[in-house]
Parts: C-alpha cells; sequence; structure tokens
C-alpha cells in the first residue's frame, strides 16, 4: 500500500505490531500461556507487549487491520477503565 505522500507502508502495521493482533486474536488455554508465548514468540516481555497492544487500540491502522479484535479490546479496556 502506498501513503498519500507517496512512501510504501506508511499505511500498514509493521510485522510486529500485526504479530501482537495474531496473539490477541487466538484464545489461551490457561494462566502464563499467553505471557509464555509472547516472550518465546516475539521476544517481548509482558510489560512492553501490552504497552504495544494498548498503543496499537488507538492506532487506526491497527482498526483496519483487524476491527473484530481491536474493538473487542477497546471495550474490555473501557470497561476496566470504567470500573477504576
Amino acid at each position: 500500500m502506498t501513503s498519500e505522500n507517496g512512501d510504501p507502508g506508511h499505511d500498514e502495521l509493521g510485522e510486529r505490531e500485526r504479530a501482537v493482533l495474531a496473539v490477541e486474536r487466538r484464545s489461551w488455554p490457561g494462566p502464563g500461556a499467553k505471557e509464555r508465548a509472547v516472550r518465546e514468540q516475539l521476544g517481548l516481555s509482558a510489560t512492553r507487549y501490552y504497552q504495544l497492544l494498548n498503543a496499537l487500540l488507538d492506532d487506526p491502522r491497527a482498526l483496519a487491520h483487524d476491527p473484530v479484535t481491536v474493538n473487542r479490546l477497546r471495550r474490555v479496556r473501557d470497561e476496566k477503565s470504567a470500573r477504576r
């Protein structure tokens, strides 16, 4: 894809961002499985992973790439925020 200014890929998510969303699409068998996969597959600490994920939820490119996952995660985030 080419952006308005002609730079290819400017409007697309990077490989790591797509991988983060892919992790969130999966269902996980139990506690710790997702964090282990994040460490092994993405090479990220859980803290860094959730920082990236939170930033992705506000990124329009992420919404365009995977609207179902992003909207679901936004709802979860909003519900947690409302309870505080």
